[in-house]
């Protein structure tokens, strides 16, 4: 069985986007950024909900031919055209770059996803993470915490009918005051 893990940015308010889908407010320090391309690198299947597809879809594809791209920005645009992905929407009918389209239910393709042989899986995009949350199929949670409030937005957590119990296995400070903390799901 595959191991299941929803890993994003979040304000301190507990929020994945600010209003509008803004993303600017978590701009990575360079070690953060080295920590996600290396995560990219051991992620062997990535599941995207729409939005965070067509955000990282618009630039990453090109990144490394952009004027200006740094060593960095290569190696990331580079092993993110190489992860394996799933993207999971009902509005758009075409994806590319080592990404299959699932339109179906998207808790079902998860479940049988993670019920597969494989390596781990990470879950990107708040709305398919909540989906997935509430069918408890999240096995780990990671959460890299930006200081900033951001007072609205989408939220990194869902309602849930019932509580979820975890056991904190990871923290780690980046710089800017940046926290990485990250939870199993007790079982």
């Amino acid at each position: 069985m595959r191991k299941l893990t929803y890993a994003m940015n979040t304000s301190l308010d507990g929020y994945t986007a600010a209003p509008g889908d803004d993303l600017g407010w978590g701009a990575p320090s360079d070690e953060l950024f080295q920590w996600w391309s290396d995560r990219v690198a051991a992620t062997e299947l990535a599941l995207y909900g729409r939005r965070l597809w067509e955000t990282m879809s618009s630039h990453w594809p090109t990144a490394d031919e952009q004027p200006g791209a740094t060593p960095a920005d290569i190696e990331y645009a580079r092993r993110w055209r190489d992860m394996p992905k799933v993207v999971f929407s009902s509005t758009i009918d075409k994806v590319d770059w080592n990404a299959r389209l699932v339109s179906g239910d998207a808790v079902a393709e998860i479940a049988r996803l993670k019920a597969g042989d494989g390596g781990p899986m990470d879950l990107t995009g708040a709305t398919l993470a909540a989906a997935a949350m509430r069918a408890g199929l999240i096995d780990e949670y990671l959460l890299v915490t930006v200081p900033v409030l951001l007072g609205g937005g989408t939220p990194f957590f869902t309602a849930l009918d019932s509580w979820v119990n975890l056991d904190l296995v990871e923290t780690r400070k980046f710089p800017g005051g940046v926290l990485l903390t990250r939870y199993e799901t007790r079982r």
